[in-house]
């Protein structure tokens, strides 16, 4: 699990700026920081292809559920301590297949999903 800086987006809300980064991660959610953000998920098989190294995994590993999230700077620290506190995997995104355009339009397709309790 190396420490190399992933791709990251800048997402200003109201005169305020945040820098989200993305990682692939075999965490599940309830261990998420109030700020992480699932932008994919599927299989490692499939997620593992965004990791900017390889990722070695067989047969069973490639069905465990894995994910691209983007986590909050300032939560950054905290949120790799409890991946890897419960030993999952935590890698940064490779940033030419998952750049800044990429990051954006996944965003974007993530805040249009409706949650299960709005009203309409």
């Amino acid at each position: 699990m190396n420490d190399r800086i992933s791709p990251a987006v800048d997402v200003t809300i109201g005169g305020q700026t945040r820098i989200y980064h993305a990682f692939i991660t075999t965490a599940p959610i309830a261990l998420d920081g109030p700020s992480t953000l699932t932008l994919y998920e599927s299989c490692l098989a499939d997620v593992a292809g965004f990791a900017a190294d390889p990722i070695p995994f067989d047969r069973a590993l490639g069905k465990t559920s894995a994910r691209l999230v983007l986590i909050g700077s300032t939560e950054l620290v905290w949120q790799r301590a409890r991946y890897r506190e419960g030993q999952y995997l935590f890698t940064p995104t490779d940033p030419v297949l998952v750049g800044l355009n990429t990051l954006q339009h996944w965003l974007w397709q993530r805040l249009a999903i409706p949650s299960i309790g709005e009203v309409h």
